[in-house]
Order: structure tokens, then C-alpha cells, then sequence
């Protein structure tokens, strides 16, 4: 009998902005799951994790290719709930990107990878490939099951080669997405004083957004605390790229034995575009991206999220009309004004800072292997160029254009 497939893939349909639930997100935590990820999958797929668990030490002892085409073909029917199947992508994602990666750059994956990925990836919704859930959403734990999703509580469960950066790296996306949490608890009351012309109700939700906003990025300015550019670029960056527009990889990878597919498969790799985060407040904010290859591209990432995440979205970009609500009382009310341009002074706060990482932790960065290119980013692109056209396309959105609030660590 086939598994079930991830709760909540199919649920959200025409569901309440406000019901979280039916799109995969928790009031408390977010995007991030409800419950913490598993640390392990059942038995049956035991040969998965063993493999997952060594894959630092299989890396460096150059035995990971001879390891994963020896693991044996399972079949992942039998993986019955949400959390196991986010579990084997996970696995399998890691598996995956350190055999094409693992040394000179291999364009084709082995079927006892390649087979059980495209199956997982089917019913989850998602490429297989990793991507931001894999990589951060479901990828830690807590050493206090009762403290808060945050820096100093946070461990990985899988790792590439380990190490301090790479655990910083992904544990400060992940407290970003925790601090985020407030936002979606917003949108739905939000959207509801829009549409009952409440202005004051309107402020106090925006209010809410600015304050986790301002929290997100005080966690990004701390990447450079125990995250260095230099070993960010050279040991924490190569196996995250994906195989379209790639120049190691032009005809992208074939996933041997997998029905259906012919040839090479092209796949964008795992970057921070493929949170639900940004592209949700550019939705509720009115933040519009010119029709050109960069919006094609941000849509195009929306398909690597996990599809409740991607429906909720897409709810909120149909929902509502909140920039005119706010030019419409802007006169009367012009505390809703100041509330909205805060928040985004703080979007575009943190996309100036995203862009500045970009330049220190990548595109300044001397390339020493066909691998990891340091001009095209993870997801195949020319990132430089397209981080600064969000920013400023964000900027503009200001309803009384000035230079935004002046608040500590603006």
C-alpha cells in the first residue's frame, strides 16, 4: 500500500489565511515544521542513515561514490508519514549532491539514489534535488526541547563536511525563519482590517511585522560571527549548487533507472529564494517585480518550496490590497504610513544586507574549481545583478519615500 504523502500538500486549497495548518505552518514556529524533525528513519531504510551519518568522513577518505553505488535499491513506499519522508529527502538530497560534487563534478546519479529520490521528491511535491526545506527546514534539533528555535539551541542533523561555519550558516537561516513566525500569524488579521477598512487594525498587524522583521535581521548580521567567507566559499558552498545553467554541469545529471525520465535533468540548487519567507511579504507589502528574467526566476523557486508553503503565498498575492488600504488613510491615519514603510525599510534592510554577504562570501572569493563558480550562484544565476534589483525594487515601494525609521541596527 503507498504511503501517505505529506500532510498538508493538497489540503490548503481554498483554506483561511488564518488556518496555518492547512498549509503546512505553524503559529509558532513558522515554516518550520511542528514537530522537530526526525533524527532517524525506521529500520528498513537504516542503510540511508549509515551512510548519512559517515558522510563527512566518507568525503574526506574519497570512499563516498564507491560507498552510495554499493547501497542497495530500497523502495520508499512503505515511508507512511510527513516526517519520514521529509527525513529520506533529506538524506537523499545529501546523498545525491555528494556524488555529483565529490571531487570532478559527475553528471550522472546511480539508481539506489537515484530511484528512491525521485519517489520521495514525487510525493512531497518537490525536484529532486536539495533544496532550502531539506537543507534548513527539517535539517535540526534542540538540545532544549523547552528553549526557542535559536542560535545556541540549534544542531544540525546532517552535515557535507562539518565544521563550525557550516553549522552556523544553516542555523542562522533557521532562527530566521523561527523570528519570522510573528509574520504569518499577521497576514490573516491583516488582510481581514484591509478589507473591513480598519485602519488601526491594519497598523497593529504591520506593527507585528516590523518588530519580527527587525529581528530577522539582527540574526543576519551575526553570519559573520562564526561563519567566514573564505571557508564558507570553499567548504560550505560546493555542494549546495544544482545542475542547470551550471558550467561544470551543461547537460545537467542523469538519474539512472528512473521510469520516465530521458537524459540529463536540469535542477536549480538550494538557496535562500526557495524560502516562503521574502516572496510572502513582498506579497502582502505590494513589492512588484518587473516582468524580466529575475521574476521568472523567483516564480520558478516557488516549485522548490514545500507546497504549502507555496499555496500560502499564492493566497496572499490574491487576497488583498494593502498599499492602496494604506495611501487610501495615510491622510486621516498617518501612523498606518509610518508602520508600513517601516516594514519596508526592514525588507529592504535585510535583502542590502543579503546582497553585501553576497559580495563578501562569494563574488570576492577567487575560484579554484569548475565546481563552484563565483559568479553564478547556487540556483544557477547571475546573483549580484538580481540581489540588487530586489532590493531596489523594494525601495520604491515606500508610500511617504523617505529614508525609513531610524531604529537600532537600521
Amino acid at each position: 500500500m503507498r504511503g501517505a504523502s505529506d500532510p498538508g500538500r493538497m489540503s490548503a486549497g481554498s483554506a483561511p489565511l488564518d488556518d496555518l495548518k492547512a498549509f503546512g505552518i505553524d503559529a509558532g514556529r513558522g515554516f518550520l515544521p511542528a514537530q522537530d524533525p526526525l533524527t532517524e528513519l525506521p529500520a528498513a531504510y537504516a542503510a540511508w542513515d549509515e551512510v548519512a551519518w559517515e558522510l563527512p568522513r566518507l568525503l574526506l577518505t574519497d570512499r563516498l561514490r564507491d560507498v552510495v553505488e554499493q547501497l542497495p535499491e530500497l523502495d520508499p513506499t512503505d515511508l507512511d508519514s510527513g516526517a519520514a519522508l521529509r527525513r529520506a529527502m533529506l538524506v537523499l538530497s545529501f546523498l545525491g549532491h555528494a556524488y555529483v560534487w565529490d571531487g570532478q563534478p559527475r553528471g550522472r546519479l546511480p539508481r539506489s539514489v537515484a530511484v528512491p529520490w525521485c519517489a520521495v521528491a514525487e510525493r512531497l511535491g518537490r525536484p529532486p534535488v536539495l533544496s532550502y526545506a531539506s537543507y534548513a527546514l527539517d535539517n535540526w534539533r534542540l538540545y532544549d526541547p523547552d528553549a526557542p528555535v535559536e542560535l545556541g539551541n540549534l544542531a544540525l542533523l546532517q552535515n557535507f563536511l562539518g565544521g563550525a561555519d557550516e553549522d552556523w550558516f544553516i542555523g542562522v537561516h533557521l532562527e530566521i525563519e523561527w523570528r519570522a513566525a510573528p509574520i504569518m500569524r499577521s497576514i490573516g488579521p491583516l488582510l481581514d482590517a484591509v478589507r473591513d477598512g480598519n485602519a488601526s487594525g491594519v497598523t497593529t498587524a504591520l506593527s507585528a511585522i516590523a518588530s519580527a522583521l527587525q529581528e530577522m535581521v539582527a540574526v543576519l548580521r551575526r553570519m559573520p560571527e562564526h561563519c567566514d567567507p573564505y571557508i564558507y566559499y570553499h567548504r560550505v558552498r560546493p555542494w549546495i549548487h544544482g545542475w542547470q545553467n551550471h558550467p561544470a554541469l551543461p547537460r545537467g545529471v542523469v538519474y539512472e533507472g528512473v521510469e520516465g525520465l530521458s537524459g540529463g535533468q536540469k535542477l536549480r540548487g538550494e538557496t535562500g529564494a526557495q524560502s516562503g519567507i521574502v516572496p510572502l511579504l513582498d506579497a502582502v507589502l505590494g513589492v512588484a517585480h518587473a516582468d524580466d528574467p529575475l521574476r521568472a526566476y523567483l516564480l520558478e523557486m516557488r516549485e522548490y518550496m514545500p507546497p504549502g508553503h507555496r499555496a500560502f503565498v499564492e493566497a496572499v498575492e490574491g487576497s488583498g490590497a494593502l498599499r492602496s488600504h494604506v495611501q487610501a488613510h495615510v491622510g486621516s491615519y498617518p501612523e498606518i504610513a509610518e508602520v508600513y514603510d517601516e516594514c519596508v525599510h526592514w525588507l529592504e534592510a535585510f535583502r542590502s544586507l543579503h546582497l553585501e554577504y553576497a559580495g563578501f562570501y562569494i563574488y570576492r572569493q577567487a575560484q579554484v574549481h569548475p565546481g563552484n563558480p563565483n559568479m553564478v550562484g547556487t540556483g544557477g544565476t547571475p546573483f549580484m545583478p538580481y540581489l540588487k534589483k530586489h532590493r531596489d525594487e523594494t525601495a520604491v515601494v515606500r508610500v511617504a519615500q523617505g529614508p525609513g525609521p531610524e531604529r537600532d541596527g537600521g
